[in-house]
């Protein structure tokens, strides 16, 4: 329960500070967030892939 309430006050913080930020700002770090999760998700993918087969 205290991580959910840590989450949502990170979240709050986070969204306050885009909101003054400029938006090539918000564009580019939105960019480099998207690049990093499907980075993610494409080793997370292929982790499995080969575990699940040994």
């Amino acid at each position: 329960m205290l991580f959910l309430v840590a989450a949502l006050m990170l979240l709050g913080v986070v969204l306050g500070t885009v909101a003054h930020a400029p938006l090539t700002v918000t564009a580019a770090l939105a960019a480099v967030i998207a690049v990093w999760l499907g980075v993610f998700a494409i080793r997370e993918w292929h982790g499995r892939r080969h575990t699940s087969a040994n």
